[in-house]
């Protein structure tokens, strides 16, 4: 296979998936997916009422299922989730270490990352609409694992943990998704005019 016919999006593949195959590229995707998901976790907006911030951590944990797919995605969350279980202060507001209020959210994060690529793999990245249904969908898979959570860790009503952890994050929410929808699509019409 030619280097170029090697570079042209396909279906079937991620954004990660045109750069040059190797294991070493695989390692570096998914520290750096970790990564970037830990600093976006450090841009926190306190909102009043509830023990949860709006950060730019769930944002990165979407973009990084996509671009990287599924197995690569997961893995990123998954080590975002375990450094900061152990100490790592990568949570939001610097925080660290499993069973805070927002932990579910975390946990969350790693299924959605999963679904989200899985979907990029079958081209769900590649339009606006798509990109709109696949950015919603994971943020509802965040939220069903986050919302029960932080119910459960702080002795809340589910309705009091919705009203908390759910509702003031709407619109954050859909400013993230209309970000993705522009820069993914985007993405793969740019690699489409290289390719």
């Amino acid at each position: 296979m030619s280097t170029a016919s090697a570079a042209a999006p396909r279906t079937g593949s991620v954004l990660a998936d045109l750069l040059p195959a190797s294991r070493t590229k695989d390692i570096a995707l998914v520290v750096g997916g970790a990564a970037l998901t830990g600093i976006a976790a450090q841009i926190a907006v306190p909102v009043p009422g509830s023990p949860v911030p709006v950060t730019g951590q769930t944002f990165a944990a979407l973009l990084v299922g996509a671009g990287l797919g599924a197995g690569r995605g997961f893995l990123s969350l998954a080590l975002y989730a375990l450094v900061g279980m152990a100490g790592m202060p990568w949570f939001a507001n610097g925080t660290s270490g499993a069973g805070g209020a927002s932990f579910g959210y975390v946990l969350g994060m790693m299924l959605a990352s999963t679904v989200v690529g899985a979907l990029a793999r079958r081209g769900a990245d590649r339009s606006v609409l798509r990109t709109a249904g696949t950015m919603v969908l994971g943020s509802a898979i965040i939220y069903a694992v986050g919302v029960p959570y932080l119910a459960d860790s702080t002795g809340m009503s589910l309705a009091a943990a919705v009203a908390a952890g759910l509702t003031p994050f709407l619109l954050g929410d859909a400013l993230k998704a209309a970000l993705a929808m522009g820069l993914l699509p985007a993405a793969w019409k740019l690699v489409g005019r290289k390719g």
